[in-house]
């Protein structure tokens, strides 16, 4: 499960390209606060602790300003073109209970049988999760399935309070047969 990483924010005051680029110079990343109907907020994070704490999906940051907590999930990231580093960040304000859809990496466990190959359709799929509970990814179980098999999105092994947020019947990986030597060398003729 994510956790929630406090960092310290201040108020933005100046607008506009040219007050980024300065912030960015002092060591701060520009942010925009939205969501749950409010006026969105726009705020000055560190540098440096906004990067580490960004560079898993699925961030949740609270963001303090002026004493004020604010839980919030990352939902979008602007990178420079060629340094990669982080140059602004929306956030939406989300609360404890409060279920959200967001996309999280299959991770494919078990053994296959002797003589079979796995082909992943899908890496990253969409679920719906508590706000503050949200998974780091979801569980592939490849474990003696027979080659011409597949798995769906319904065979995938969930965290608790965690739901599909696509169809069940979606291919998430397909398990062929390995062509041997003998069946290459066959068909070569």
């Amino acid at each position: 499960m994510s956790k929630i990483i406090t960092l310290d924010g201040e108020l933005r005051t100046d607008f506009g390209k040219g007050a980024a680029r300065q912030a960015r110079r002092a060591g701060k990343i520009p942010a925009v606060i939205y969501g749950h109907g409010t006026e969105a907020v726009r705020v000055l994070l560190p540098a440096a602790a906004t990067t580490l704490a960004v560079r898993g999906a699925n961030a949740l940051l609270n963001i303090s300003v002026d004493g004020e907590d604010t839980v919030t999930l990352v939902k979008d990231i602007q990178r420079h073109a060629l340094r990669q580093t982080v140059d602004h960040l929306d956030l939406l304000i989300v609360k404890k209970g409060e279920k959200v859809t967001v996309e999280v990496s299959v991770h494919v466990q078990g053994d296959l049988v002797a003589g079979a190959s796995l082909s992943l359709d899908h890496a990253v799929i969409a679920v719906e999760a508590e706000a503050v509970a949200l998974p780091e990814f979801v569980v592939a179980n490849v474990a003696g399935i027979a080659a011409g098999s597949h798995i769906l999105a319904s065979d995938l092994v969930l965290p608790e309070g965690t739901a599909l947020a696509i169809p069940g019947d979606v291919v998430i990986a397909t398990v062929d047969a390995v062509a041997s030597e003998a069946d290459s060398a066959a068909s070569a003729e």
